[in-house]
This record gives structure tokens, sequence and C-alpha cells, in this order.
């Protein structure tokens, strides 16, 4: 009895050395090699697992850049330039600055701008209603308030206004992309935090024409091409009948804001303008000239001499008029003439005869006939 169970253990003892060592040959022969460099780099990474870095996870991207060799193309916007300095440091690379980025929503439209036409009742999902319409406002483009980019966010960082209908994004955001992936009307947009937080960026993706655009929202961009051609740094492009401003050329100015008549440039962080009171009207001051101790009043001068030249106007004016009306009034008519020439003949002929309307042979003709009558009488 004890031999056979010494001999069994022999056997089972035997079976397991040869196991082993035909483990450790194929073990040898497919042995997958892995850079210790990777568990350094994920221990250095935020451990987000957010899918920002364009990787799986934190582990997928650890391992592209131990595979790639260097740093260029790659970010963390989570970890931000911090975190790339620390993967740097583990690499033996120099990590090269970025710009941190939060993302933004380019639409406005609010119940007040873009009235309500329909009802949506349906599935609460941006991606089901942006198949089956166009938006309850008329705008194909704009936001449907349905919350995919709210329930896509790890970061507590975007949030619906319940009186805007419209997602607002807070000082959470870490730009993990995860909400510009959700959103399927490509609303919302990673851009440059800027210098102070301070951005400025076209809060409409609409692409159709201004009077479509408008119809359907009052602060829609109708593609004027004002801001286009008021901005001095060619920051800003015209594509599909909309504007985009480029937030790595912008040096924001503001100076495309004040020329846009739809109020669809957004200016995010910014004081305030402060509003130049109304310039008064002031009345001329008079200057003083002083030659020679005397002080003369130039301007008051002036408007003396405009005043004069005007009451002589008007005083030569009056007196043609009397003029005109007293010779009226003494010219005589072609009745009171026969009349004076039948009283007194011999002064008739004296005195020049008036010329009056009547032609000059019926005249001629009348004094004849006089000159007649008289001789006769005589």
């Amino acid at each position: 009895m004890s031999e056979i169970i010494l001999y069994a253990v022999l056997a089972l003892g035997i079976l397991a050395i040869v196991a082993a060592v035909i483990l450790y040959f194929v073990a040898q022969k497919f042995k997958v090699y892995e850079d210790p460099r990777i568990d350094d780099v994920e221990e250095s990474l935020p451990s987000a697992n957010c899918g920002g870095c364009g990787y799986a996870g934190c582990r997928a991207f650890a391992e592209a850049i131990v595979k790639s060799g260097t740093l260029e193309g790659f970010n963390c916007p989570v970890g931000g330039s911090d975190v790339m300095a620390a993967v740097g440091k583990v690499m033996g690379l120099e990590a090269a600055q970025s710009e941190p980025q939060i993302a933004v929503v380019r639409c406005n439209g609010t119940p007040t701008n873009s009235p309500s036409k329909i009802k949506y009742e349906g599935i609460s999902s941006c991606s089901f209603a942006h198949g089956m319409f166009g938006g309850e406002g008329g705008c194909s483009f704009s936001c449907l308030g349905l919350g995919d980019c709210v329930a896509s966010c790890e970061f507590d960082a975007i949030h619906m206004n319940p009186e805007t209908h419209l997602p607002e994004v807070n000082n959470n955001c870490v730009a993990c992309n995860a909400c510009v992936t959700a959103c399927p009307r490509d609303i919302i947009e990673l851009r440059n935090v800027g210098k102070k937080e301070r951005r400025i960026f076209i809060s409409c993706v609409n692409e159709d024409k201004g009077g479509a655009a408008k119809k359907n929202c009052a602060v829609a961009c109708i593609g004027c091409s004002k801001c286009f051609k008021e901005c001095p740094f060619d920051a800003i492009e015209m594509k599909n009948n909309r504007a985009y401003i480029d937030y790595e050329k912008c040096k924001i100015c503001r100076k495309c804001v004040a020329v846009c008549p739809t109020g669809a440039i957004h200016e995010i962080n910014f004081p305030l303008k402060k509003l130049k009171p109304a310039a008064d009207k002031k009345p001329k001051v008079k200057k003083e000239v002083v030659q020679e101790g005397v002080a003369v009043v130039a301007v008051a001068e002036a408007k003396a001499n405009k005043a004069e030249a005007k009451t002589a106007k008007a005083a030569s004016t009056a007196v043609a008029a009397d003029a005109k009306a007293t010779k009226a009034e003494a010219k005589p008519t072609p009745k009171q003439v026969e009349n004076s020439a039948k009283a007194t003949p011999a002064t008739d002929k004296a005195a020049p005869k008036p010329e009056t309307s009547a032609s000059k042979q019926d005249l001629d003709t009348k004094a004849k006939q006089n000159e007649s009558k008289s001789d006769k009488e005589n």
C-alpha cells in the first residue's frame, strides 16, 4: 500500500516537473516585452480615463507615448501642462506648453430669441430628436436642450439652464471633449481659455441664409460679412453663410462685436464698456484779440456785421417793393390817355404821349382826328 502511494507521488511529481519545463519554454518563446516606463507614465496621469486625449484610457495613452518616443501631438486635457511636464521627466523629454481649453456652447436660441413653434414630446435624447425634427424654434441647427452633453460629462462641468434651455459650462471643465462628441449638432466646441479667461466667439452655427436664419432666431448670424471686413487680424472667415472666429488669430480687440447687427458675437468675462456721455453743444467762446491795448471781440463783431447785412438787405427789399407799387399806381390806363387827349388837345401836342398797351398805329389815328376837329372849330 505504501509503495503504491509512493509511486503515485513520484509520478505526479515527475509530471509536474515536465509540465513546468514545457510551460517555461513556451512562455519564453511567446513572451511579450512591456516597457516599464509605461507603468511610470500611467502613474503620472490623473487616471480620469475620460478619453479626452483621444485614447481609450490613461493606460492606452501611456502606451502610445512610450511607443512613439515623443510628446508631439500628445496632450492630457485634464492634467494640462503640469501633467505633461511630469510625463516628460519620465520619458526624458521636454513637454511643450499648451494653452488650457474649455468647452463653449455656440448657440443662443433661448425661448426669447427663438420662440417655440412646436412642442417636442418624445424620448429625451438629443441624438434621437436630431433625426426626428429641426427644433422647437424652427432652426435645424439649434440646441435641442435634452441634455446629452450633461449626461456625458464626468466632471460636473456642464448643466442645463432651466430658463434659457441651453447648456452652461462652468470652471470644472477639463476639456475632455466628451460633450463635444455627444452633441449631434456640433454646437459645443473646445476653445482656448484665453488671457484672464476672456473669449470672443460667434454663438451661432446656423448655415441658412440671412432671411431664413433671422426668421427663426433674432440673434442668428445672417452672414452679412461686417465682422469679416472689420477684423484687422484676419481672424474671421466666412463659410456656409456664417462667420467663424479663429481663436488662435483673434487678438480680442472687440471691433467685430460693435459692428454685428444681430448681436451674434459673444464676449465672455470682459468688463462693461464705459458709455461716453453725450457731448453738449457749447456756445462759441469769444476770442478777444488785444491790439495796441484795444480789446477786439472777433466773434461778436462778425455776428454784428452779419446782422447789419441782413437788416440792410431787408430794407432794400422793402424800398424796391414800395417803388414798384408807386410805379404801378402812376401808370395811366389807355382810357385815361384818350380822355385827357380830348380835354386838352394843345397840351397833347407839346407833351409826349405816354405809352399804353394799345398799338402805336391806333394812337396816331386818334391824334389826327383830334387835330382835324380842332381846326374845324377854329
